[in-house]
């Protein structure tokens, strides 16, 4: 699916966010497709893995912590935040440790990218896509007897017809401008240290610098 994106059209050259609920298939695609570029973990899927683990009494106590974390503006803060409950989640129930564990910082990537907190709203979660999801499926809840794809595909279409008669503009949309500044410049550092990490200093296959070379640059 990812990749067809890009077939059509979908340029990446300059990055891309991704917002992910955490789902290894979707993840490993996002890797192979778009390579390093920053992801923003779905904090309503998070939010609810982790209230899974626990027992409906914590529940309440647990939620209102993880979405004061998650409210902090300073990307540090959030992380030791989250972190700390963790820690204190890992002796009474460590399965809702580990659940928040796992891809705990990239439920902050909005903070560390500085983005405007008027669009935490929209990327910070899964739920636009989710919504025109669910208009697809109101729209084609009549059909009892599916056909064929081409038939799937019809209706998929005329859903998201439908959706997009109900889109309106992402809240804070007047920084999305910053937003792909941020996310140029973060895919940009991330792409210089993987490439200093992969060149050996002592290559052997490396073709030496003309002597004329090095003292001009001296």
């Amino acid at each position: 699916m990812l990749a067809n994106l890009v077939d059509r059209g979908l340029d990446c050259d300059q990055g891309v966010l991704v917002v992910l609920d955490g789902g290894k298939a979707l993840t490993a695609a996002v890797d192979a497709v778009f390579g390093d570029v920053p992801v923003q973990r779905c904090i309503r899927h998070k939010e609810r893995n982790v209230l899974d683990h626990l027992p409906e009494r914590d529940r309440p106590a647990v939620k209102r912590r993880l979405r004061a974390a998650w409210k902090l503006t300073e990307h540090r803060a959030a992380i030791e935040r989250l972190e700390a409950l963790a820690g204190e989640l890992a002796h009474s129930h460590p399965g809702a440790a580990a659940s928040l564990r796992e891809g705990l910082a990239e439920t902050v990537t909005l903070q560390r990218l500085g983005v405007h907190q008027q669009l935490w709203k929209t990327l910070s979660s899964t739920n636009p896509i989710e919504s025109m999801i669910g208009i697809c499926r109101a729209t084609s809840r009549n059909v009892k007897r599916w056909q064929n794809g081409d038939m799937c595909l019809r209706w998929t279409a005329a859903g998201m017809l439908e959706a997009e008669r109900q889109f309106r503009k992402i809240i804070g949309y007047t920084h999305l401008a910053a937003l792909a500044i941020a996310v140029e410049a973060d895919i940009t550092a991330t792409r210089a240290v993987t490439s200093r990490s992969t060149t050996s200093p002592t290559d052997p296959t490396a073709t030496p610098e003309p002597a004329a070379t090095l003292a001009a640059a001296h």
